[in-house]
């Protein structure tokens, strides 16, 4: 018998609606078998703690006296430059960003041991920020300089806003040169010695509702250790990829814009992380519930990772230079198991997503549902999904360059 969300609301709000984690449903449903359980179970909690580079926040930290105009100045916080393009007091730090006096990669392989996702974590953990501020001065904001300390409590607003996060499956990474090579999925070694995945597999939020059909925008969240929501597709959300018979996409399809207020977060689920030879980025908690409201949607919270598979690229050629294809495909019951086979050989396995967090970001949004202080929220408007047309179109495939003269190193 179907269900819908506000019935499952009434539920939570009376204490008796039944919740388990994408984990635990996997034993339910077989024990029970599909049917039952989905008639039974009401929602199924998922989770995912990795690095997701396109993430910020935005801030409004307040006029001076006398005011100051932040737009179109010059403004750091603990030396990490922010976007001020809006208006006099607000700015935008990303996840990626590093101090202009950072060596970067000049002697390889660059550390980076500061960016804005340790900045954001600074701030949500309740450290105090150096503000350094240089403006042009107007009639209206007269002032021209402008040095202080700043925490997150100091600000009016402070709202964590992610463009990109929750990726739906994504590649292996392999090293097939002779060179150690240094990327964002971590440091590669030569002649395949080891091989990095990131995906939480059958905890994973996106691959729990493969189609997207409980998710959009509006769909309230477990962001940061606080309550966030998905605010949209996506950047390079691409649903019209390979998929198998359960629905699973075979490479990286989905993702999801998110945002939440700042204050309400924890620095536990928002950490700076530095990737030699790389760069900074934002490790992020996302939790995100799923409505049983029928048979398929408990089949498709039922995935385990030996049903999800993900495509193994090289990383020295194939990805820098967008040539097409895989070295083969591997389930993520391989990937966990410590190795996988490539190429005729055993290749060591790591994963830069961490599934004992993943698995406690679902065990703690399952407990926020199960005491009634977590709602589930109906979507205004679904994340677009196989239907709609939609495709990410790589930069080899746009015209832009046709009429231009490369030159390529």
């Amino acid at each position: 018998m179907a269900k819908t969300i506000q019935e499952i609301n009434e539920k939570i709000k009376s204490g008796k609606a039944v919740v388990y984690t994408a984990e635990e449903i996997i034993s339910v449903a077989r024990s029970k078998g599909k049917k039952k359980a989905a008639a039974e179970v009401d929602v199924v909690t998922t989770g995912t703690f990795a690095p997701m580079c396109s993430s910020g926040a935005y801030f409004n930290v307040g006029h001076s006296n006398p005011r100051i105009k932040l737009g179109g100045g010059s403004v750091t916080l603990n030396d990490i430059p922010v976007y001020t393009g809006f208006a006099a007091v607000d700015f935008f730090v990303g996840a990626t960003a590093i101090p202009d006096d950072d060596p970067r990669n000049k002697i390889h392989p660059g550390k980076f041991p500061y960016g804005g996702g340790h900045l954001i974590e600074d701030l949500v953990a309740g450290k105090d920020a150096q503000l350094l501020a240089r403006a042009y001065g107007t009639d209206c904001y007269p002032r021209r300089k402008l040095e202080t300390w700043i925490r997150l409590e100091d600000m009016n607003e402070a709202m964590l806003f992610n463009m990109r996060n929750g990726y739906q499956n994504y590649n292996v990474a392999v090293n097939l040169s002779d060179r150690i090579i240094y990327t964002y999925m971590g440091v590669l070694h030569p002649n395949l010695r080891n091989a990095t995945y990131c995906s939480a597999g059958q905890l994973s939020p996106l691959l729990n509702d493969p189609l997207y059909r409980t998710i959009g925008i509006g769909t309230r969240i477990f962001l940061g250790g606080g309550v966030g929501y998905v605010v949209d597709r996506g950047t390079q959300h691409n649903p019209d990829v390979p998929r198998t018979d359960r629905g699973v996409p075979r490479m990286g399809a989905g993702t999801l814009a998110v945002m939440g207020d700042l204050k309400q977060m924890n620095a536990r689920w928002l950490r700076g992380a530095s990737f030699s030879g790389y760069g900074v980025t934002l490790a992020v908690g996302i939790g995100i519930p799923v409505p049983i409201l029928d048979e398929e949607m408990l089949n498709y919270t039922a995935v385990t990772d030996n049903d999800i598979v993900a495509q193994v690229v090289d990383y020295s050629e194939a990805y820098p230079n967008c040539i097409p294809g895989s070295l083969g495909e591997v389930t993520y019951a391989q990937l966990k198991s410590g190795s996988i086979t490539v190429k005729d050989k055993k290749v060591p396995t790591a994963g830069l997503s961490s599934y004992a967090r993943a698995r406690e970001v679902a065990s703690t949004l399952k407990n926020w549902i199960a005491e009634g202080s977590f709602l589930l929220s109906e979507p205004v408007a679904p994340v677009p999904s196989v239907e709609s047309g939609i495709k990410f179109k790589p930069l080899q495939e746009r015209p832009i360059f046709n009429n231009a003269r490369v030159a390529v190193d």
